[in-house]
């Protein structure tokens, strides 16, 4: 099952998760579902919210940022470090490496 689910997700597009979370929330704060019927869009809503977070930290893993070349050609990055991610990693420093273009 948790195959499926993943399948499910991955199939979903950010945008479109995104989309699904903003007509949760628009509906929920409509005031017109009853208890039980907010209490399962909530549900859903944690469902998008999760995938679009677990999908912005895959992207954002991904990122690196060229920070200088040296003489030989060998490129310097650092972690991108976005402000809602620093936020979420306070404590943690840059670490610089050193890759080869």
């Amino acid at each position: 099952m948790a195959r499926k689910r993943q399948t499910t997700q991955e199939s979903i597009s950010f945008e479109d998760s995104l989309e699904k979370l903003r007509a949760v929330i628009r509906e929920i704060e409509s005031g017109e579902l009853t208890l039980d019927d907010s209490l399962r869009a909530y549900e859903q809503g944690v469902k998008h919210l999760r995938d679009c977070h677990a999908r912005l930290e895959r992207v954002e893993q991904k990122l690196r940022l060229l920070v200088d070349v040296d003489e030989s050609g060998v490129a310097k990055t650092k972690d991108f470090q976005h402000a809602a991610s620093s936020f979420l990693d306070e404590g943690d420093e840059e670490e610089e490496t050193e890759d080869e273009y």
